[in-house]
């Protein structure tokens, strides 16, 4: 097996909470003082790496903490409105059935991320370390390749975003990623991600032996 550990991002890539962002996303603007949009820009957004949605956005940096501790408290409110993409809860399970570790990496808080998660697709996740800064991904990567005692060739870590990608790189590990999330396709595509899935089928086929994804 190639990869022994696979480290998920969790909004847009395991929770669909892309459209629950984009409804909450102007009042997080009027509250701290960054630019509001509209649906036609958000859309423009998606094709944009994360560093170049801040600068159009017009938020300081030293905001983003701030505007990340909004977020997660917002979601703790209306978690219930959230739910996995399909497929997402049988291909964790298929992946923890076949020996291999997973683990969720997520600016999120944990108590959201279990919640959403339910409590099968939870127990199927070995660990969490959630509360991650914009670009502070890397950092966690390797944190949870070591309490995993698994060498980073034989990780590769999934998100939906450019950040995703690149931290994975930072932290020598393999990308993933998922097509169906927040960034375009076509952006994630240019970032010459290790694999790219369509499908959260996708990701038990594409990462276990031919027959073991079953």
């Amino acid at each position: 097996m190639r990869y022994r550990l696979a480290i998920f991002d969790f909004d847009g890539t395991l929770a669909d909470s892309a459209g629950w962002f984009v409804g909450v996303l102007n009042d997080l603007a009027r509250r701290h003082g960054f630019r509001q949009v509209d649906e036609v820009e958000i859309e423009a957004l998606r094709r944009c790496g994360n560093r170049e949605i801040i600068r159009r956005l017009a938020v300081p940096r030293w905001k983003l903490p701030l505007i990340a501790a909004s977020l997660r408290a917002r979601m703790a409110e209306e978690a219930a409105a959230i739910a996995l993409f399909p497929g997402v809860e049988a291909a964790l399970l298929a992946l923890g059935g076949a020996g291999v570790v997973c683990a969720v990496v997520s600016s999120n808080a944990e108590a959201n991320v279990r919640r959403i998660l339910g409590p099968d697709a939870a127990a199927a996740v070995s660990h969490f370390a959630c509360g991650a800064g914009l670009f502070g991904k890397a950092r966690l990567f390797r944190r949870v390749m070591r309490r995993a005692d698994v060498p980073a060739s034989q990780t590769i870590c999934i998100g939906d975003e450019q950040r995703d990608i690149e931290a994975a790189r930072a932290a020598g590990a393999a990308a993933g990623a998922v097509l169906w999330g927040y960034a375009s396709p076509d952006l994630l595509v240019r970032c010459g991600p290790t694999l790219a899935f369509e499908r959260p089928a996708d990701i038990a086929l594409r990462l276990l032996p031919q027959g073991a994804a079953a």
